[in-house]
């Protein structure tokens, strides 16, 4: 998977508190793969889920992450990534599974379901958007072929789980033309394909402002361009808070 390169971090403590936000934001993880011939299904419904917003009063934020494991079986996907595997294996843990599958969709870090069951994805996602979250601030523009990034978050309530800042670069209005393996000869569409994960710094106790920019690989559009931030419990995988940003240009 392409890298961004050039990246740099500055972390630092923000006292004080924010307010719960009005419309909370969910996120939907789905784990994918276009050797998978169960996984168009799925793919479409978190397009859906992107584009229609069915959950009233909940902002739902969906990350298309797509793992390796099919790749051996007839057709390479183009977006897959081992860390991808490795990220669902760990859920696999936390839910008590001996074995990861696809199409898999994790709502908030702390429901799972197949990524086509359309009926137990909006009840989680109902349940999760009734939950507290904490309120993130995300903003982000993109010039001369860097993206810059910038986060504000309050602080946290005691807890014994540490939490880790997550961001996730992710590209829409994707495509391929499958040539080999159980979709051969289908062309597949993607929104929300995360092109790149990685943990910003832990969130212990205290609020944190942090920014990283990036370079950008050329291949990628910076149009169909997003981020996606999330605070995630270090041991529980649970989602505390998220947010998405779409870059500007100035």
């Amino acid at each position: 998977m392409p890298l961004l390169l050039g990246c740099s971090l500055i972390l630092s403590l923000a006292g004080g508190s924010a307010a719960p936000p009005d419309r909370p934001a969910v996120l939907v993880e789905l784990f994918t793969s276009e050797g998978c011939s169960s996984c168009p299904p799925a793919d479409r419904f978190l397009a859906r889920l992107l584009a229609t917003q069915p959950v009233e009063g909940v902002e739902v934020i969906p990350i298309e992450l797509h793992v390796d494991y099919w790749d051996r079986l007839g057709w390479k996907d183009p977006f897959s990534s081992a860390a991808f595997t490795r990220r669902q294996g760990r859920y696999s843990g936390v839910f008590g599974q001996d074995r990861i599958y696809t199409p898999q969709m994790v709502v908030d870090g702390h429901a799972e379901m197949v990524g086509s069951d359309e009926s137990a994805a909006l009840a989680a996602i109902r349940k999760a958007g009734a939950a507290a979250h904490l309120p993130l601030s995300v903003s982000t523009v993109v010039r001369d072929g860097i993206l810059r990034l910038s986060v504000h978050a309050p602080p946290l309530p005691a807890r014994t789980d540490p939490v880790d800042v997550v961001a996730a670069v992710v590209e829409d209005r994707l495509s391929s033309s499958v040539r080999g393996g159980e979709n051969n000869g289908r062309s597949l569409t993607h929104s929300a394909v995360v092109r790149r994960l990685e943990s910003m710094g832990s969130l212990e106790k205290d609020g944190v402002s942090g920014e990283r920019q990036w370079r950008l690989d050329p291949a990628w559009q910076p149009g169909n361009l997003r981020v996606v931030v999330f605070l995630q419990g270090r041991k529980s995988l649970r989602i505390y808070g998220a947010a998405t940003s779409t870059p500007s240009s100035n």
